[in-house]
C-alpha cells in the first residue's frame, strides 16, 4: 500500500468550503486524516491551498492555518486564487485584492515551509530506499529519485542505477528535498 496520500483541502474554513461548493467541511476532512493515520500511521500527506478565493477573510484564512499546523501536511500545492472566466467564483463582488493575497500566500509558504523542514529532519542520518528517476534537473552531477513517501531525494550516483532502487543514507535537508550519500 502506498504511504504517501493527496487529499484536496482548498482552504481552512467551511464558510469558503461552501462557496467553493465543496461537500466536506473542517470537522470532516480531520476525521479523514485521523482515519487514514490510524490505518497507516507513517502516511504522507499532501494537499492543495488555495488563497485568496473571493470573499476570504482574514479569520478564514487563519482556519487555513491553523488547519496546516494541525495535520502537519509533508507538503502542499499552493496557488494564488485567478479568476477563471466562466465560473461562478469570476462573478463574485468580493474579490480579495492581489497585495492580500499574495502576503498571505507568503504567510501560508513560510508555516509550511517549517513543517515540512522539521519532517524531513527526521530522515537525517537514515538509510533509505529510492527509486532512481534519472539526472537531477539543477544539478547534472546528482542523481534524484523518490522514497516510498513520495520524497525527492538527491545523491551522487552513475547512471546505471536510472530505474533502479537505490539504498541512499540521508545527510542533510531542505523543506522540498533530501540529500544524502549512496550506501
Amino acid at each position: 500500500i502506498a504511504k504517501q496520500f493527496h487529499l484536496p483541502l482548498q482552504s481552512g474554513s467551511d464558510r469558503i468550503l461552501e462557496l467553493m461548493n465543496r461537500k466536506y467541511n473542517r470537522d470532516r476532512y480531520l476525521d479523514l486524516v485521523e482515519y487514514m493515520r490510524l490505518k497507516i500511521p507513517d502516511i504522507t500527506i499532501t494537499t492543495d491551498i488555495i488563497v485568496g478565493f473571493p470573499g476570504e477573510t482574514e479569520e478564514d484564512f487563519e482556519m487555513t492555518l491553523d488547519m496546516l499546523s494541525r495535520v502537519q501536511y509533508d507538503n502542499i500545492f499552493s496557488f494564488i486564487y485567478s479568476k477563471r472566466k466562466g465560473t461562478p467564483a469570476e462573478k463574485m463582488s468580493s474579490q480579495v485584492p492581489d497585495d492580500v493575497k499574495k502576503e498571505r500566500f507568503e504567510r501560508l509558504i513560510e508555516l509550511q515551509n517549517g513543517i515540512s523542514r522539521r519532517k524531513n529532519e527526521e530522515y537525517i542520518g537514515k538509510t533509505i530506499r529510492v527509486l532512481v528517476e534519472g539526472r537531477s534537473k539543477t544539478d547534472d552531477s546528482k542523481l534524484t529519485g523518490r522514497n516510498e513517501k513520495n520524497r525527492l531525494v538527491h545523491f551522487e550516483g552513475g547512471d546505471s542505477l536510472i530505474g533502479g532502487y537505490a539504498d541512499v543514507t540521508v545527510e542533510s535537508v531542505q523543506p522540498h528535498a533530501l540529500f544524502g550519500r549512496l550506501v
